[in-house]
């Protein structure tokens, strides 16, 4: 992902550098509200398209550009969310976001070196966790909406009001029910090297084949839920159960072969992926709550792994 100019820019524009600096900015809030890069690549070219659809005084009359063109994307966003639910009752299986890759593999519990250009990243904070990401998929487009721009991006209601067609006041309440549902449905983050010696010695176990190991790494109660867009063979239904889910995936590697297990950041957290004869197969990003891991979500749709490629 690179800055690139906008279709049909001009670059006589006096403001072309403040408005491509934009990009960034507005592909970090459409993944956020729509939890696919893919798509959220789309909804930037369209947001780009209509400023440059604008004649050159309509442009010069607009008093902040990367407003305009946040409530633009915010706009568009929530069309795609509305129709997105509908693709996705009609999707095969499970429908997990589509998995970051971060900038750096981690080492020791700390990142380590840079796998890519910093600043062809976005942002990754706790906006970007996968948990939180799935939790956002709960919640009406509206509320989604109005709790991102909002609590990641600080925007007054009495903007947010402009984008969802909603009253100051109502989106407020919109932000405060997406809040309580964040609440309830992610626990308090563990320190990340703890995080990152959970997953290496769930790796471990994984290679040698402990079962024993994953089980005790398991939460009694995890849930593994696996995304394979009736593209690739995965389980359709998430398997719940510490001991269910070790049994499985051990019986799961002993029965393919030229798998291989690394290390990376996946959405800003430490995570796994897996790779079989140099390309990678699946993205797994966990969720950890004392010490041990309570949430797997497997991506395996080839098409959800696209950003992948190289990492």
């Amino acid at each position: 992902m690179t800055d690139q100019s906008p279709p049909g820019a001009d670059r006589s524009d006096a403001g072309l550098s403040a408005i491509v600096s934009e990009r960034r900015r507005l592909i970090g809030l459409a993944y956020r509200l729509l939890g696919s890069l893919a798509e959220a690549e789309d909804v930037v070219q369209e947001t780009y398209a209509r400023w440059y659809a604008m004649s050159p005084r309509q442009r010069e009359a607009v008093a902040s550009p990367g407003a305009w063109l946040s409530k633009v994307a915010g706009r568009i966003c929530l069309d795609v969310l509305g129709s997105a639910r509908a693709r996705r009752e009609r999707y095969v299986g499970e429908w997990i976001p589509e998995p970051l890759p971060g900038p750096e593999r981690w080492i020791g519990g700390r990142p380590g070196a840079a796998a890519a250009d910093p600043a062809d990243r976005i942002t990754l904070d706790e906006s970007v966790g996968m948990a939180f990401l799935v939790v956002l998929e709960s919640m009406t487009p509206a509320e989604r909406v109005a709790l991102i721009l909002h609590d990641v991006f600080r925007y007054p209601f009495a903007e947010i009001a402009e984008i969802t067609g909603r009253t100051p006041a109502a989106c407020r309440e919109l932000a405060s029910s997406g809040r309580r549902r964040i609440r309830a449905g992610t626990p308090p983050a563990a320190p990340a090297a703890g995080r990152a010696d959970v997953v290496r010695n769930f790796r471990r176990a994984l290679e040698t084949g402990d079962v024993d190991a994953l089980i005790g790494l398991l939460d009694p109660g995890a849930v593994l839920t696996a995304d394979g867009g009736g593209v690739v063979k995965t389980v359709l239904r998430p398997i719940e159960g510490g001991e269910r889910i070790a049994h499985a995936i051990a019986d799961l590697l002993r029965r393919v072969s030229g798998v291989t297990l690394l290390e990376r950041t996946v959405n800003g957290q430490p995570g796994l992926i897996a790779q079989q004869d140099g390309a990678i197969v699946t993205v797994y990003a966990f969720e950890i709550t004392d010490g041990r891991i309570r949430r797997i979500w497997a991506v395996r749709n080839p098409e959800k792994l696209r950003s992948w490629t190289g990492v």
